[in-house]
């Protein structure tokens, strides 16, 4: 292992454990000041953000305060992920708050299988955690992390909380046929769904520019007849919220990755701050370098 990657690796590993040790007040009030510091450093990732956020808001929106709240809803989003396997079941599920949760019992129901797409909004391990704990148990993709071993270890995590974790490469199978299985099965999927990680990537018209994003949900969709569903995040003062957006028809993939992109962005509209896309999504936004903060 490269020395850049024993440093990442062991810097997870202590974050893991030194944050599950601190009082939480104290931890949150760690987290808040490490993102300042990291917007005041304006570093790729920062610059990244505060660009996207740009194209997300009205103009004369002080971009740099969003940024900055930006960035700490994106530092709770990792202190909550450094802390949830102690959290309760109680807290996880009584202070999530769920709009139109109704549409997602009813496909559930169904026994068509689920596919919930999401974006990067809010804390999606934490939605995934809540999924779980209400009775549907579901599948995901992860991106293969460097080192080898952080990647084994947010699997593990996840597993931990009810997940099961398909690696989007390298595993013994394409995810796509093992996706497929557990939606005839009447199982549930979460895939982020904002970000293209493929050469494969659907065109769509995003904030008016545009934009690539990942087929698979419409694409997996349309293979199984199963239900597809946006859904958007974003935290409150003492948990968190979501949205069961419409059904999206099923009609072509091209088509309904546009509804997911016109449902995410109204989502993201109304809560930008808690949308944590530190990467390139638009295809004229140029090079400004990519990070995972």
């Amino acid at each position: 292992m490269a020395l850049a990657g024993r440093v990442t690796l062991v810097a997870y590993i202590l974050g893991w454990r030194l944050v599950r040790l601190l009082p939480e007040r104290l931890a949150a009030w760690c987290f808040r000041r490490a993102a300042d510091l990291a917007w005041r450093r304006q570093g790729r990732g920062a610059v990244r953000l505060r660009a996207n956020l740009a194209r997300v808001v009205p103009p004369g929106t002080d971009l740099d305060a969003l940024t900055r709240s930006a960035l700490r809803s994106y530092a709770r989003y990792w202190l909550e992920v450094f802390r949830l396997q102690d959290l309760p079941a109680t807290r996880i599920v009584g202070r999530m708050r769920v709009l139109d949760e109704a549409r997602l019992r009813a496909a559930h129901a169904t026994g068509r299988g689920t596919v919930l797409a999401l974006p990067h909004m809010g804390n999606w391990e934490h939605a995934g955690a809540w999924l779980v704990a209400t009775g549907i148990p579901f599948t995901t993709v992860a991106e293969r992390l460097r080192p080898e071993q952080l990647f084994e270890r947010f699997v593990r995590f996840r597993t931990a909380l009810g997940m099961e974790v398909i690696p989007l490469t390298g595993g013994e199978r394409p995810p796509s046929g093992l996706l497929a299985e557990r939606l005839r099965a009447g199982g549930a999927l979460c895939l982020l769904a904002d970000r293209d990680l493929s050469a494969d990537g659907v065109t769509v018209s995003f904030f008016g520019a545009p934009a690539t994003m990942p087929p698979g949900p419409a694409a997996l969709a349309l293979r199984t007849g199963a239900t597809l569903l946006p859904v958007t995040l974003w935290f409150d003062d003492d948990g968190w919220s979501a949205r069961i957006h419409p059904e999206v028809p099923h009609t072509d993939i091209r088509t309904m990755t546009q509804v997911l992109a016109d449902e995410f962005a109204a989502g993201i509209a109304a809560h930008p701050a808690d949308w944590h896309m530190l990467q390139r999504i638009w295809r004229d936004s140029g090079t400004v370098g990519e990070s995972r903060l």
